[in-house]
């Protein structure tokens, strides 16, 4: 963990792009909250094959206008070269400088799944066509990419990633901190140093979490699957469990040297606020997110 402490610490929060008026007016709601936390940035998702780009654009500008820093999510899956690199104009032409920028997933029945088929080709032509001018996050598998064949070769497609010109990654969402340990050592020792920071998911619904996490490889370890189970229908019991949970995972990563956290919020302010509480943050955040990550 040592390459990661040298980094300042990054607090960021991920929504997803509300499409109908109630759902804006609640997300600016949840922008205001989180916003006196003092993230450094809010990022905004994306879907595959361009279907949410408006959407996406849309919110990004919107946290723009509201004086926020914001990052749209870029997926690369059924989209072209031309196609992308409209995308990245219009975010240059207002002012846009940070993207995660993702494979997607690939939706059901697709059978073209355009000119890129990983994550490095669409860093590599972000920096071919648009030079430095986008600070570039990239997602990063500390439980390894469910559909990666071997964990070697998922870290392979990390470095890539980095190699390509990603300045640093943001992880899938996880409940084993010696999972992104681990994970930060096999990079370290590759000879990788950039920013790795953990993507946090608080738990507030288990029905929900169980889906997500059997979609995107997430573990949920038995120990905490199974007393998630036993909470039932007490959701007000079973979200102070979960943010107890996690404000302990979140601590030892912090504690370990992890650079700041980055936070899965699914358009809800109330777990983030009380992570923050718990963690004592809030002036860390004020203080640490006005200083620009380096590396």
């Amino acid at each position: 963990m040592e390459s990661q402490r040298h980094y300042d610490k990054v607090y960021s929060f991920e929504f997803y792009p509300p499409k109908t008026i109630e759902g804006k007016e609640r997300l600016h709601r949840v922008q205001r909250e989180l916003a006196a936390l003092n993230p450094r940035f809010f990022s905004v998702t994306y879907g595959a094959g361009g279907s949410t780009t408006q959407y996406t654009l849309d919110t990004v500008l919107d946290l723009q206008r509201r004086g926020y820093a914001a990052a749209p999510h870029l997926s690369c899956i059924g989209s072209s070269r031309e196609q992308i690199r409209e995308i990245l104009d219009l975010y240059r032409s207002h002012g846009i400088r940070h993207i995660v920028a993702l494979r997607g997933d690939i939706p059901s029945g697709m059978r073209n799944i355009g000119d890129f088929s990983y994550a490095n080709e669409l860093v590599a032509f972000i920096r071919e066509t648009t030079g430095d001018h986008f600070t570039i996050e990239v997602a990063a598998y500390p439980e390894f990419h469910p559909e990666a064949p071997s964990a070697a070769s998922d870290l392979e497609n990390f470095r890539r990633k980095i190699e390509a010109g990603a300045d640093s990654a943001i992880t899938q969402y996880f409940y084993n901190p010696d999972a992104y340990l681990r994970f930060v050592d096999s990079c370290e020792a590759m000879g990788l140093d950039v920013p790795i920071v953990p993507g946090i998911m608080p738990i507030n619904n288990f029905t929900q979490l169980a889906h997500f996490s059997d979609a995107c490889g997430a573990e949920i370890p038995r120990w905490l699957r199974k007393r998630l189970e036993d909470f039932g229908d007490d959701l007000e019991s079973l979200r102070a469990f979960g943010i107890d949970v996690v404000t302990e995972i979140c601590a030892r990563l912090l504690d370990e040297g992890a650079p700041g956290l980055h936070i899965y919020t699914m358009n809800l302010s109330g777990p983030a606020v009380a992570l923050w509480r718990n963690l004592g943050l809030t002036d860390a955040a004020a203080k640490e997110g006005q200083t620009p990550r380096t590396g």
